[in-house]
Parts: structure tokens; C-alpha cells; sequence
């Protein structure tokens, strides 16, 4: 268990790609990860090619733990994928981290995903592997398929064209050789992933734009669910190698929670959008109040919006450390007890005697919440009227979410009130299922952990670390 555990969910992994002649791809690869930090916090890592040899540095920690500058100038070539990692399946162990990689003949295959299969259990059988993520076993299935004497150089394309009908779920995938970078996307695209151009034949493919935005590449569009891309010397090419129709179903919590506020999706600003789910919370379930104070950092966006339709003076009331980060360290339960203060502190001048809207992004398992509630309500706060600005969590994720267990989640079994009362606060409303939907522009998504509707079949059976087969 780390600090992170206490509060939000996990995250999800970040994933980046880029194929730059002329320039120095760690290099690259390394900025694109440092803005994609906030997707995963467990380990990073990064294979990089110069067209003969393809080498591979990961460990566990942050992106700036990882890497230095001497780690990144051995890290020669033009062509890299990157990875960071929030373990939704597998341990938190070495092992686990990305890319993963394989040497096939002459080629050297490695591959960094986002997302959860739900057919491990299958395809695990169908290979005869065992004690395997399910990252490993797609990297697997491709190599097997790859056929490094092809005279024209497309073996890992082809290869990816075969296999990926075998994988079921979702996946956001980078993967490459020594001269080949390939970007692959499920065909619901429950995962995000975008193109950026670097001009003169430099390509830049990442779970977001913001990593796009601090290299200075320019957005071209979002890759579509259910295509893949190959970059290579030849240019760019498109193709489509699963059999059923895209049926587009991002995953929802990137405009809640996951995504940078700074990142666009689906053409619209994530930042806007928490502002607007806000706005309509205030709406749906206005209340008399004093001060508007967000949970920091994901609730301030959604306590813009409250407080501007609300007309109720907005306060930070709650300090965020930001040096507090995941741990690595199995804390004890005084540790444990303490979490929320190693994050928050409130500030009394802004909390005392005030009746107090207090607005975050989700209440997943409730824990944190809770001490927070406690934590407010000793700061001085008359009242706390807590406003949600997504619908209650209700129901486990199976495709890259570390949400699998729904004995865990405070709202599976339990109505708003009781919530509320285990919460112990005056007043409890979350935003509706309209309300997200509009907010984040009306288009199909999965919401599948709000309303128990999956966009496919999924195993009861299926958890964190099911993939750990014995």
C-alpha cells in the first residue's frame, strides 16, 4: 500500500512513441514522459533504436528518478517508445515495468500499453504461458508472427496486422523494432492516443497532447479506434487490422480525473470541460453557502465552475504539498492514519465558521474523503456540503482502471444518503449521468464503472492480478 492508495483511483499508464531522424529520440522521449508523469508513478522506461541496435532502460519511480542525462545520451538513436506505469494488473515489482521486450532473429521487439485485456485467461492458454501480464502477452503473440528476413522491412507491421485480432479489451499500444515504429488502438478506443508531427519527417505519437505540447509538435488528430499506424522511412501509413466495426467508447474518467487538464480530447479542452461539470453541478443541486473550497488538484476546475453559476465566493481552503509523491514503502498504520495529512492541510482562516462547499472529482473507495471531512470540519467549517462532479462509482473497471474489486467501492451497495451519512457531512450531491455526458461534449463513452453497462463481455473473475497465472 502506498500514500496514493488512500484517495484517488489509480491511474491509469502513459505511453509514447517517436520516430525523428536528425535527432536524439531519448531526449524526446524523455519531455514526453515527464508529461505524462501524472498517468503512472511506479516505474518508467524507454527503448531506443538507431536503426542497427535497440537498447532498454526502465526501473521503478518517477521519470526524473529513472533518467539523467547521462542515462539518456547512451540511449543513442532516432526511434524510441516510452512508458509509465500504474499498475491496474501485476505487482508493483521490476519485473512489470516497460516496454517489454524480445529479441526475434534479427529484430529486437519491444512494446509500451495502456489499458487491460479481458481475454488474458485465453489468449494465455492459447500460447501456453504462464506468470505473464497481459502486455507480455501480446508482446509475445507479435513475436511469434514476425519474420525478420521480410526484404521489404515491414515484418513488425505485418506481424501486428496478424495478431492484433487476438486481443480482446483495451489497448493503447506503442511498439517498434530497430527501423519501425507501429501505434495501435483498440476498436472502442477505451484508451486516448494522438499524432503530433515534428516537421521534417519527425512523428511523435502519446496517450495525450500535452506531451505533444512540450516538445513543440503540432497536433494532427486523435488515432481512431480500432487503426493502426506504421512510421518508418518511407513515411506514414494507416491501416486496419481488426474485422469488426469501431465502435468508439472512450473511457469517460479522462475528462473526470485522468487526463492533464491541459490535454485536448476529442477536440475539447479537458480543463473546460471539468469547469462545465461544475457549472451544471451547481445547477442540478445548488445549496446556501459561504465559501466554495476545491479538493486540490482535481477538484479546482469543477469549483471554478460551481462558484461561477453559484455565485458563492471561491477560497482555497485546502493545501495541496506537492512534494508528496508514491512511496514505494509499506507504511505503518500511523502512516496510513496520516496520508491525507502528508497531502492536505487546511487553512483555518478560510474554513472557520463558514458553511463550506466542498467540491471534488470522485469519491471512489471513500477513505480519504472521509479524513478529509474530519480534517474541514476541525479546521472550524459550520457545515460541509460536498458536491461530486461525476455520478457515484458504482461499479468495478475492467479495462485499465485499478478499480476491479467492487467490495471496495463505497458506492456499490450504498444510496446517496447513506453515503452521505458515512461521510458525516450536512449535504452530499453528485453530478448526474446527463450532466457528465453533456459536459464532456455528448458523444458514446464508456461509463461502464457509473451505470454497470461494459461495452463488452467481461469476467467476474477478472482483477489486478489475475494475469499472475500459476
Amino acid at each position: 500500500m502506498t500514500i496514493d492508495d488512500l484517495s484517488e483511483p489509480g491511474e491509469e499508464c502513459g505511453v509514447f512513441g517517436v520516430y525523428a531522424p536528425g535527432q536524439q529520440a531519448s531526449q524526446l522521449t524523455y519531455f514526453g514522459l515527464f508529461a505524462l508523469q501524472h498517468r503512472g508513478q511506479e516505474s518508467a522506461g524507454m527503448a531506443v533504436s538507431n536503426g542497427e541496435t535497440t537498447m532498454i532502460s526502465k526501473d521503478m519511480g518517477l521519470v526524473t528518478q529513472v533518467f539523467d542525462e547521462q542515462t539518456l545520451a547512451a540511449l543513442d538513436g532516432h526511434l524510441a517508445i516510452g512508458h509509465t506505469r500504474y499498475s491496474t494488473t501485476g505487482s508493483t515489482v521490476w519485473n512489470n515495468a516497460q516496454p517489454t521486450y524480445r529479441q526475434v532473429g534479427e529484430s529486437a521487439v519491444a512494446l509500451a500499453h495502456n489499458g487491460n485485456l479481458t481475454n488474458t485467461l485465453q489468449l494465455a492458454e492459447d500460447l501456453q504461458l504462464a506468470n505473464v501480464t497481459d502486455s507480455e502477452l501480446m508482446l509475445e503473440a507479435i513475436s511469434r508472427e514476425v519474420d525478420s528476413t521480410r526484404s521489404d522491412g515491414n515484418g513488425l507491421a505485418h506481424a501486428v496486422l496478424k495478431s492484433a485480432p487476438m486481443f480482446e479489451g483495451a489497448f493503447s499500444l506503442t511498439i517498434m523494432d530497430q527501423g519501425n515504429l507501429v501505434a495501435l488502438r483498440d476498436s472502442h478506443g477505451f484508451r486516448p492516443l494522438c499524432l503530433g508531427s515534428l516537421g521534417d519527417n519527425g512523428w511523435v505519437v502519446a496517450s495525450e497532447t500535452a506531451a505533444l505540447d512540450i516538445l513543440g509538435a503540432e497536433f494532427i488528430r486523435e488515432i481512431e479506434p480500432g487503426e493502426m499506424i506504421v512510421i518508418n522511412a518511407s513515411g506514414l501509413k494507416s491501416y486496419r487490422p481488426f474485422t469488426t466495426t469501431p465502435d468508439p467508447k472512450l473511457c469517460v474518467f479522462e475528462f473526470v480525473y485522468f487526463a492533464r487538464p491541459d490535454s485536448h480530447l476529442l477536440g475539447r479542452n479537458i480543463h473546460a470541460s471539468r469547469q462545465e461539470m461544475g457549472r451544471l453541478l451547481a445547477t442540478e443541486s445548488p445549496v446556501e453557502a459561504d465559501v466554495v473550497v476545491p479538493v486540490p488538484e482535481s477538484g479546482i476546475p469543477a469549483a471554478q465552475g460551481f462558484a461561477e453559476v453559484s455565485r458563492i465566493h471561491y477560497a482555497d481552503g485546502l493545501i495541496k504539498n506537492r512534494y508528496v509523491g508514491r512511496t514505494f514503502i509499506e507504511p505503518s498504520q500511523m502512516l496510513r492514519d496520516r496520508g491525507i495529512r502528508m497531502k492536505l492541510n487546511p487553512i483555518p482562516a478560510t474554513l472557520n465558521g463558514q458553511r463550506v462547499v466542498l467540491v471534488d472529482d470522485s469519491i471512489v473507495r471513500g477513505s480519504t474523503t472521509r479524513q478529509l471531512v474530519t480534517m474541514v470540519r476541525e479546521a472550524g467549517a459550520a457545515e460541509i456540503h460536498l458536491r461530486i462532479s461525476s455520478p457515484p462509482y458504482r461499479w468495478p473497471c475492467f479495462y485499465g482502471m485499478d478499480t476491479s474489486d467492487r467490495s471496495r467501492l463505497l458506492a456499490a451497495e450504498r444510496s446517496v444518503d447513506e453515503i452521505r451519512e458515512f461521510l458525516e457531512v450536512d449535504s452530499l450531491a453528485y453530478l448526474s449521468i446527463d450532466g457528465l455526458m453533456a459536459a464532456a461534449g455528448g458523444g458514446s463513452f464508456c461509463n461502464a464503472c457509473l451505470t454497470g453497462e461494459y461495452p463488452t463481455d467481461v469476467s467476474a473473475e477478472a482483477g489486478k492480478f489475475v494475469l499472475e497465472i500459476s
